[in-house]
């Protein structure tokens, strides 16, 4: 398998199959882990095509299997990456992590493609996950390391 990302948040394979292997760690892992899936889930129901399809969930590690959506890409438009993130909004889903690094290129498609879904939210229920609820929490959790000095 190659490692793609290895971070205090998750680490991601693809495995020689092609599928993409995500294991969440960290602060708010399981939180996380189910917006993630409920949000994949939810796009799938709705038809869109730009994002990896739910595959695998395995709920005691917690860890996905998903589709291949190709490269990350290296360079994009701030108005192509805006395009992008509200092309999504019209499947009902905010992702509240806009950055390039969770757009791909899937050459095989010819199309770019969103990833990255653990801190997206449902417009429709308003079910969601942001980065500055889970940067709050590894806030307020205890240091050991510091502690000790």
């Amino acid at each position: 398998m190659q490692e793609i990302k290895d971070s205090k948040q998750a680490t991601v394979r693809i495995g020689f199959d092609g599928r993409v292997y995500k294991r969440y760690h960290g602060t708010m892992a399981r939180e996380r882990f189910d917006n993630e899936v409920r949000v994949l889930r939810y796009l799938d129901e709705q038809g869109c095509r730009f994002v990896p399809r739910l595959l695998a969930v395995n709920e005691s590690e917690p860890s996905i299997v998903t589709t291949n959506c190709g490269q990350i890409v290296e360079k994009i438009s701030e108005a192509k990456q805006n395009q992008l993130f509200q092309a999504l909004e019209q499947y009902g889903v905010r992702h509240e992590d806009r950055f390039a690094r969770n757009i791909t290129y899937d050459a095989r498609e010819g199309r770019f493609c969103l990833i990255d879904f653990e801190f997206a939210t449902i417009l429709t229920t308003n079910e969601g996950l942001t980065l500055e609820e889970v940067e709050a929490e590894r806030k307020r959790q205890p240091h050991p390391e510091i502690d000790k000095l």
